[in-house]
């Protein structure tokens, strides 16, 4: 099938994608725009785990500010190079990843960051309130599992529902992120600040 430069160029404008990447996937696709930008976008997020091993030293430490300055986060995100970290898509992400920080207060950025004995203290009240709703020892431990979700989701950024859009978690929009940029991401630290917060009556 021939496939015309300009849905190459359409293509690309809509992608990001390189120009043979774009007119492989459109060549795959009969033409059919949607299907090839689907097609680009299963194989960046495919080379995804490949780009994670890659050191991402530079990127921003994004501000947010809210509610006339009584609530304010610092969010440190890298990626490999300047070039990338001056995009309008990567400032855009930083903001956003501060704006969730904001709103949803996770206590760390993914379930290998809480202490082994937070954890287990955790596991240990599921247990115990499994145990006194009178559920049968042998599904307890898959009871504590389902709930344990729910604690990851509620304490853990990457797997909190992102609040631009809940049918993802902060983890996928990262994922896509790196898939659309094209280079290893990573969300370091945050710190957030609430006025007052901490001072003794």
């Amino acid at each position: 099938m021939d496939i015309s430069a300009a849905k190459v160029k359409e293509l690309r404008e809509k992608t990001g994608a390189g120009m043979m990447d774009c007119k492989k996937a459109l060549t795959e696709a009969n033409g059919d725009m949607d299907k090839a930008a689907d097609i680009l976008r299963m194989k960046g997020l495919a080379s995804v785990a490949k780009r994670t091993s890659r050191v991402a030293a530079e990127g921003v430490v994004e501000p947010y500010i809210h509610g006339g300055g009584k609530l304010g986060v610092l969010v440190e995100v890298n990626c490999e190079t300047d070039f990338v970290a001056k995009t309008d898509e990567f400032k855009a992400f930083a903001r956003d990843i501060a704006m969730q920080i904001a709103a949803t207060d996770p206590d760390y950025i993914s379930r290998d960051d809480i202490p082994t004995d937070i954890l287990d203290r955790e596991k240990s009240v599921l247990k115990e309130q499994a145990l006194q709703e009178g559920k049968p020892a042998n599904i307890v431990d898959k009871i504590i599992e389902g709930r344990l979700d729910k604690f990851y989701n509620r304490v853990c950024l990457l797997d909190q529902p992102f609040v631009k859009d809940d049918s993802k978690t902060v983890g996928d929009v990262l994922k896509e992120t790196i898939a659309k940029l094209g280079e290893n991401m990573v969300i370091r630290r945050f710190t957030r600040y609430v006025l007052g917060q901490g001072v003794q009556e």
